[in-house]
């Protein structure tokens, strides 16, 4: 099993460090995970004050400079409100970078500031994604490219440059839930990543044999579907710490969110009931995590990947170093242990 760390860069504490600060905090976060074994770290795309990841591109191009192995992706790249052409050209050139180590997670996005922003209308919703999936395989599969849409000028028969190290360069979708996303995933062939952020991950069983069948129904190679699950979490030494730490910047995030949403606030009871066994957030010491994990790849009938988002603008830099390395160092062998004397 594959094991990451994802990030939307949030900002930092009011009167505390800057924006400059956290970057370079992420970077050195992007090199930890990559010198503790970790295999992929994604940056999420966000137009919003939380966050300084509108460009995630950028962000992994540095981070290509600086690591040697861990693989670097998006989590996710909101689709429907880019052009395919130059989420093709970014990527291709973060791989040419890390020399074949970049992975694009397409997705339509949980928050919808970027259609706005970009001049798109929220009632073309999943028409958008559609369309400009379909445009951004056909630019991985060939250089020159004939093509036409609602949504987008034709092309011609142009070519788009560079071609990355990757033939073909990675494109998983990214799903929060919708059956119709997971069935077009099975159906193309992609990897799929399920963010299970709230509830029971048990509860997303269904949603992932749909995909499965999605697949075998499309004609692909069994031994080429792929599962993958992004979630919330952090690690400390010690599970009650661990919680204490993070809940504070838990509340404040869900609580923002919640307010624009029309949701009530979290409680810590909830909270708490989310960090345990059968809750969706991986918060707790490397022993609790690695039982968690085991406990949800045989709920959802095996996955491929795991990727945890320990942003928190509520903990330091040195507490995010930390949750990495016992990620790396602790959870990551005790999982691959257990589920390899499980499957001798």
């Amino acid at each position: 099993m594959q094991f990451g760390v994802d990030s939307f860069v949030a900002t930092a504490k009011a009167g505390e460090t800057g924006d400059a600060v956290r970057v370079q905090e992420l970077l050195e976060q992007i090199e930890l995970a990559d010198q503790v074994g970790l295999d992929v770290f994604g940056i999420g795309e966000h137009h919003r004050p939380d966050f300084v990841s509108s460009a995630p591109t950028v962000l992994l191009g540095a981070a290509a400079a600086r690591t040697k192995r861990i693989r670097l992706a998006s989590a996710v790249t909101v689709l429907s409100s880019d052009d395919p052409v130059r989420v093709f050209q970014q990527f291709a050139t973060v791989d040419l970078l890390s020399q074949g180590r970049a992975e694009i997670i397409v997705g339509r996005g949980s928050f919808i500031e970027s259609y706005p922003l970009f001049g798109y209308d929220l009632e073309h919703y999943d028409e958008l994604f559609a369309e400009k999936l379909e445009l951004l395989l056909k630019i991985r599969a060939q250089t020159a490219v004939h093509w036409s849409g609602q949504h987008r000028a034709p092309l011609n028969g142009q070519g788009v440059y560079p071609r990355p190290v990757q033939n073909p360069l990675p494109v998983y979708v990214g799903v929060g839930g919708t059956p119709q996303s997971v069935i077009r995933a099975g159906a193309l062939g992609l990897p799929l990543v399920v963010a299970i952020i709230g509830g029971q991950p048990a509860q997303f069983r269904p949603l992932v044999d749909l995909y499965r069948r999605a697949w075998h129904q499309g004609g692909h190679p069994a031994d080429k579907r792929f599962v993958g699950l992004h979630t919330i979490g952090f690690l400390a030494e010690g599970a009650a710490a661990a919680r204490d730490a993070f809940w504070p910047g838990y509340r404040e995030m869900f609580g923002r969110i919640g307010r624009e949403r029309g949701w009530p606030p979290p409680t810590r009871t909830q909270f708490d009931a989310q960090c345990d066994l059968v809750g969706a957030l991986h918060v707790g010491d490397a022993d609790a995590v690695a039982e968690k994990i085991m406990l949800e790849h045989a709920a959802l009938g095996g996955f491929d990947r795991l990727s945890i988002l320990l942003d928190n603008r509520l903990l330091t830099h040195r507490q995010l170093l930390q949750a990495i390395e016992l990620l790396g160092t602790r959870v990551a062998p005790l999982v691959r242990r257990a589920l390899g004397s499980k499957s001798s």
